[in-house]
């Protein structure tokens, strides 16, 4: 890497740090939409990938939402295949759903890369400190709990996200030195997204207020709760298989003497387990009553059409 520009090394030694740390396969897969972040991390997959044997696969999904999105899917496959990507495969997907565009579009791609991933391997995704910052703030303003905060993992199979520790102006000067042409994609300047609002307008504010660094701190924060989040949740696991009597049922006894707050871990993996889609803070804080605040209350309905009950000392679930 001696020839090569700062933001380039930053970008490899990144890419480099998480192949050691966490990838065991000898394949790769890259997802690219052809934008700055997605090609510098394409490249240097392709440079590092290269020196451990690695096979790197490029993904490019074509969400349809724009008249050009062929075309764009289309340059993005022929950039990977200019880095050296052997295998690449244009995904045309639908986007369409609940919960507006970005969740539609993000639900959508994140399908279609896990369908045509290579057997056992991971799916780099190019998301930078900054996503990392904005993911933060909206978690911070949606009032979701410690996951939202935490934001994303840096592995969470089948993703893989290098780059969380670097920032996108690094990411964009790696493609200049590489003289890499990145797609500027139009949604990006669309004020009708809450993300873009965040980045233009509501991080720019929060730099200059608090004198810089935020996105750091943000990123730093979201490092920290995961830390924490592992704690808990190896705890909960334990504690759960401590207080299962069978698939549908948990001993009230075995968890009324832990905190609510580990409770409510342990009622969240179970009820998720048995079928309850959607569960919200509201969802698990109710069930939770039925533990710490017994008074002979009847069976909580929960999305999914699970009943949750409570007799004989234990908690069933049942549709």
């Amino acid at each position: 890497m001696e020839g090569a520009s700062p933001a380039v090394r930053e970008v490899r030694a990144a890419v480099r740090r998480f192949l050691d740390t966490h990838n065991s396969a000898d394949t790769i897969a890259v997802a690219c939409s052809g934008g700055a972040d997605s090609l510098a991390l394409a490249a240097a997959t392709v440079h590092i990938g290269g020196r451990l044997g690695l096979a790197v696969h490029g993904l490019v999904v074509d969400h349809q939402l724009q008249s050009s999105s062929a075309r764009v899917a289309q340059t993005a496959a022929q950039a990977l295949r200019g880095l050296g990507v052997a295998a690449v495969r244009v995904l045309q997907t639908t986007v369409d759903g609940p919960g507006g565009p970005e969740a539609a579009a993000r639900r959508a791609r994140y399908a279609a890369l896990r369908e045509a991933a290579p057997t056992g391997a991971l799916v780099l995704l190019g998301h930078t400190l900054d996503d990392q910052a904005e993911t933060v703030l909206l978690g911070l303003g949606r009032g979701s709990g410690p996951r939202s905060v935490a934001g994303m993992r840096e592995l969470d199979p089948p993703w893989g996200r290098p780059l969380l520790g670097v920032r996108r102006t690094v990411t964009a000067a790696a493609c200049a030195a590489l003289d890499l042409v990145p797609w500027t994609d139009p949604h990006n300047a669309e004020p009708r997204f809450r993300r873009v609002r965040l980045r233009t307008e509501v991080l720019p504010l929060l730099e200059d207020v608090l004198a810089g660094g935020v996105a750091q701190a943000l990123a730093r924060t979201a490092k920290q709760l995961q830390e924490d989040l592992d704690v808990l949740e190896g705890q909960a696991l334990a504690l759960l298989a401590a207080a299962l009597r069978a698939p549908a049922d948990l001993d009230v006894a075995a968890l009324a003497q832990h905190p609510a707050a580990l409770r409510r871990r342990v009622l969240r993996r179970w009820l998720l387990d048995a079928g309850v889609i959607e569960l919200t803070d509201a969802h698990l804080r109710a069930a939770d009553d039925l533990i710490g605040r017994w008074s002979g209350q009847g069976a909580l309905r929960l999305p999914g059409e699970v009943d949750l009950v409570r007799a004989q000392g234990r908690l069933h679930a049942a549709r």
